[in-house]
């Protein structure tokens, strides 16, 4: 139901102009400075050659102000399959100021046959300031207000959008190598070269080869794992600077979002109330969904914003597959409205299993129905409660039946066998897993069964000191467990100054987001890509071997498989694992 009237209280309620006191920065900037101990001018005069440049490895975040260690080497080799992203890193340190450092990757040629260097990039890595565990090791929870309380240290992440750089004296610069290998392409070993060149400085070179291998990959938008890394649209418009659901607003979120679209993302994070998580963000989350009671006591709702949204997501990104609207049960039982009669934005008071918390959820639901339906949502739409407890859950959805009995519904949390029966998307905890039965009654039903992580976890984690490859380890773990995919709560709740400091006065620095602004990646959010490529390489194969009776090989694929479970993780050796995973993979 729309009305001029209804549009024009909601937004004066929910469309906020972020004002113009305060920019951040989208193209260069300067890092912080680290105060962690590092390698004094006497030790980097002891360098051999003023400038050197070599691969490293992408399982290490180089040091800023300390010489990088290193095995020299001029050449990387590394196999792919058709369709499939690899990823490479290359070390350059020097001695002496370096001004107007600029990459370049060349084609990658097998005799007549070209992959163009229009599918590689090269990115200067950038560094941001990161913090640490709790003091007890166990957990990246917890308030940590006072920042000096906390070990902190800049490390390598971000991908930075900037071509040309000055590189300081006595640093370290890591270069970060995409190649994204087309599908059409014809297998065979294609050579290529990075070239790092300059206005004081002689250009280097590194040359590397990839091995495509007779097998492909389908485009991330047909990729089956259930990916879900919720998206937070008011930290890009508070970041950018520009009025809330403005173009200027989807125009800033486009490029953002289509690298989660390019990672096979099937979920859309909605809001249909104000402050689902308590306002726990850098930038709350407010209600999509402006709800009105009118001067005669009944309800209208206006959903202009969630359309946009949610049309923006389909047709502009291209995530398409899900929409989880948030939530009937928040932190805070607080439930916003505009009051027709006063012009206010009140809330009510109630909680699940009251009357009023009923009638205000039973006859917003009713409406939101025929709305998805009219628009052609509904079968893709979810209602969804985080980390909520059973008997709570047990009164909500009881108003969400009454209100239609189609409805779907998404959870995250614990196990809870009464009300498993009702749930479309159960996401558990990393650490708990479905009964057997279960699972495989789900999987019959086409209900999803996933599993996050958080805070809690020291590790697998991908907080910015994390290890990278952990954001690997994970989705091979999803796959361990039988899950069908992956759940993460922040893909881009950035902070006050994400760029330059990822900590956060909650969890450990990191946690809040997986990209940068200026749509710039990541080492944690590339590693999380070269994970999510494994796991459809996992379940490709297993189709594969299955059909063909291919015991022995099926066999060994799954006992690989099945060495990814917490048991097996220590703080040292994901690396080594994910690199004999892939080994064994591209083997077959």
């Amino acid at each position: 139901m729309k009305k001029s009237l209804i549009l024009s209280a909601f937004l004066t309620f929910n469309m906020i102009v972020v004002g113009q006191t305060e920019k951040f920065p989208l193209g260069d900037y300067t890092e912080l400075t680290d105060t962690k101990p590092y390698d004094s001018e006497d030790v980097w005069k002891k360098q051999t050659l003023p400038t050197q440049l070599s691969w490293g490895s992408t399982d290490i975040r180089y040091a800023k102000l300390s010489i990088p260690t290193v095995q020299k080497a001029t050449r990387w080799q590394t196999k792919a399959w058709k369709g499939e992203r690899v990823n490479a890193q290359a070390v350059l340190w020097t001695t002496t100021d370096l001004t107007g450092a600029t990459l370049s990757v060349s084609d990658l040629k097998n005799g007549s046959s070209v992959i163009p260097a229009s599918t590689a990039t090269a990115n200067f890595v950038r560094y941001v300031m990161t913090d640490e565990l709790s003091k007890n090791g166990k957990t990246g929870c917890g308030h940590r207000e006072i920042k000096a309380d906390w070990d902190s240290s800049l490390v390598a992440d971000g991908l930075d959008i900037i071509k040309i750089r000055d590189i300081k004296a006595c640093s370290t610069q890591p270069i970060w190598l995409n190649i994204w290998v087309p599908q059409d392409v014809k297998a065979g070993k294609y050579k290529g070269t990075l070239t790092v060149s300059g206005a004081n400085f002689t250009s280097m070179d590194l040359s590397f080869e990839v091995e495509v291998l007779n097998r492909s990959l389908p485009a991330p938008k047909d990729w089956k794992f259930h990916l879900d890394l919720w998206q937070n649209p008011y930290a890009v418009a508070r970041y950018y600077q520009v009025p809330l659901w403005s173009r200027a607003h989807l125009d800033a979120m486009l490029p953002v979002m289509k690298i989660l679209a390019n990672a096979g993302q099937k979920v859309i994070t909605a809001s249909i109330m104000h402050k689902p998580w308590a306002g726990q963000t850098e930038d709350h989350f407010d209600s999509m969904v402006g709800k009105i009671k009118k001067i005669d006591g009944s309800w209208a709702y206006d959903y202009t914003v969630f359309d946009k949204w949610i049309e923006f997501m389909m047709d502009e990104v291209g995530i398409d597959q899900q929409i989880n609207c948030f939530t009937m049960i928040p932190w805070a039982l607080s439930f916003d409205y505009i009051d027709q009669a006063t012009n206010r934005v009140l809330y009510v008071e109630t909680k699940p299993g009251d009357a009023l918390y009923a009638e205000y959820w039973g006859t917003f639901l009713k409406d939101f129905a025929q709305h998805l339906k009219q628009k052609g949502w509904f079968e893709k739409t979810t209602i969804s409660m985080d980390e909520r407890g059973p008997e709570a859950m047990k009164e909500a959805i009881k108003v969400i039946r009454e209100a239609d009995k189609d409805f779907k519904i998404s959870t995250q949390g614990h196990f809870y066998p009464e009300i498993e029966p009702e749930i479309y998307d159960l996401c558990l905890a990393y650490g708990h897993n479905f009964p057997e039965e279960v699972k495989e009654a789900r999987e019959k039903a086409g209900k999803k069964s996933t599993v996050y992580t958080c805070c809690s976890e020291p590790l697998p984690n991908v907080f910015t000191f994390s290890p990278p490859a952990e954001g690997s380890w994970t989705f091979w773990h999803a796959m361990a467990g039988n899950y069908d995919g992956y759940l993460r709560w922040a893909y881009n709740s950035w902070t006050i100054d994400p760029l330059r400091d990822s900590r956060f006065r909650t969890w450990a620095a990191g946690d809040c987001y997986l990209v940068y602004p200026g749509a710039r990646s990541s080492i944690r959010m590339e590693r999380m890509i070269e994970g999510l490529q494994d796991c459809e390489k996992i379940r490709l194969l297993r189709e594969e071997f299955t059909a063909k009776n291919q015991k022995n090989k099926l066999q060994k694929l799954n006992n690989t498989v099945a060495k990814f479970v917490p048991e097996n993780l220590t703080k040292e050796n994901a690396g080594e694992m994910i690199n004999e995973g892939r080994k064994i993979l591209n083997a077959f």
